[in-house]
C-alpha cells in the first residue's frame, strides 16, 4: 500500500531530506529513476531502522 502522506505530518521535511540523502548515497537521480529510487530508499530506511533498534536494545 502506497502512502503519499507521512503518519506524522510534521516529519515531512525530514523524510524528504532523508530520501534525498539516500538517493545521493546510492548514486541515483530521484527524478530519473523514481520507481527504483523509491524501492531502494525503502530498503535502506528499513536497514537503518533495524540497525538503530538493534543498538537501542543493546544499551
Amino acid at each position: 500500500m502506497s502512502r503519499k502522506r507521512p503518519i506524522v505530518p510534521e516529519a515531512r521535511e525530514a523524510l524528504v531530506s532523508f530520501k534525498q540523502e539516500v538517493a545521493k548515497e546510492l548514486g541515483l537521480q530521484n527524478d530519473t529513476n523514481a520507481g527504483y529510487v523509491g524501492g531502494e530508499m525503502v530498503k535502506k530506511m528499513v536497514e537503518d531502522a533495524e540497525k538503530s533498534l538493534t543498538h537501542l536494545g543493546r544499551s
